[in-house]
């Protein structure tokens, strides 16, 4: 496994961004080197790059180039991993094309037929020279360097990265298949593509197949930038889940309650996540990606004004509610006897207990 020396990148930040990279940009650039090194993911395999005729040992050496080639970009698995747990909540390739378009395709390998997809690529950590001039303004209130917001094919991320003498040490290829998207997740210093950080420690019977127009309105919200990394990262399993608790997730990306507690809590106050405080289950509001109009299309009735999560219909006031009316059990229907004294029967009251 081959990692491209820091010297290297010192060079390309200093022939991108010039003047921006002086000596404190290089001390920065040093470290957050380090600090991305240090925290090692699950490969699955190396691979190369190809632009036309021209093929790049790194990506670096693709953004480096002064003149580019025109034609299709290919990622080449070297050597071809075969299926197994490596690839769990993914879909195995063995090269995957993309046109200067952002349109593409997956070849599985063997004899299977490719099949057609639409790439997109996220930014995931990334290094932007800033001198200490530039630091000082930003501190002082002044105006910060930012970056595009949207989700960009190869070719514009590319323009991107080179105006702005920006160095992407992680990036997501976001591959819309047919019927559902796959987050690729490149290791660019070590030239690695990575496992799914759910493999092997969330059940699969966690993991909900979302289509691809659902999972394209939560990336476009991921790709506004104004979210943390994490958080991002922990919206992405979520809608991709029934719900999960905070530990569930701490467990998915290996950090700690408190930390993945904060980036969930965002979600929430974001209004993309509710949190259920009797079960501790942060859930996906799967109707805050949607575009308004399907949004007022596929929009239950309007509760009375209790508070409670329509989709649920949950809340202490509905249950009771609903059982002075009825006399039944507000859940399943089921007759409650004269002398009861719960809201919920016998049988639905266990099932509530146990989740």
């Amino acid at each position: 496994m081959a990692v491209v020396p820091l010297p290297e990148l010192q060079r390309l930040a200093q022939k991108l961004a010039s003047e921006r990279h002086d000596a404190y940009s290089e001390r920065a650039l040093s470290r957050a080197y380090e600090e991305y090194l240090a925290r090692r993911r699950t490969p699955i395999a190396a691979f190369r790059l190809r632009v036309g005729a021209q093929e790049y040992p790194t990506f670096y050496d693709l953004l480096g180039d002064p003149k580019p080639p025109s034609g299709p970009t290919e990622m080449r698995l070297d050597p071809p991993a075969p299926p197994g747990a490596a690839w769990e909540f993914l879909r195995p390739f063995a090269r995957m094309t993309t046109d200067e378009d952002g349109s593409g395709a997956a070849y599985p390998g063997g004899d299977a037929p490719p099949t057609r997809t639409i790439q997109r690529f996220l930014l995931r950590e990334h290094y932007l020279p800033r001198s200490r001039a530039e630091e000082d303004r930003a501190a002082a209130g002044g105006t910060r360097i930012t970056l595009p917001t949207s989700l960009d094919d190869l070719r514009v991320g590319l323009q991107v990265c080179r105006s702005r003498g920006l160095l992407p040490f992680c990036v997501a290829v976001l591959s819309y298949y047919p019927e559902e998207r796959v987050v690729y997740e490149l290791d660019l210093v070590r030239s690695l593509l990575l496992a799914d950080p759910r493999a092997g420690r969330l059940p699969a019977q966690r993991f909900v197949r979302r289509p691809a127009r659902l999972s394209w309105h939560v990336d476009q919200v991921i790709g506004r930038g104004d979210m943390p990394l994490l958080a991002s990262r922990c919206l992405q399993v979520l809608v991709e889940s029934p719900g999960l608790t905070a530990v569930e997730v701490a467990h998915v990306f290996g950090g700690v309650r408190e930390l993945m507690d904060s980036a969930l809590q965002g979600l929430a106050a974001r209004g993309v996540v509710t949190f259920d405080r009797r079960t501790g289950v942060y859930r996906p509001r799967l109707d805050a990606f949607l575009p308004p109009s399907a949004r007022s299309e596929s929009r239950a009735p309007e509760p009375v004004p209790t508070g409670s999560n329509p989709a649920l219909r949950t809340s202490v006031q509905e249950l009771i509610a609903a059982a002075d009316a009825r006399a039944t059990c507000p859940l399943c229907g089921s007759p409650l006897g004269a002398d009861h004294k719960g809201i919920l029967c016998d049988k639905c009251q266990a099932e509530v207990s146990a989740a």
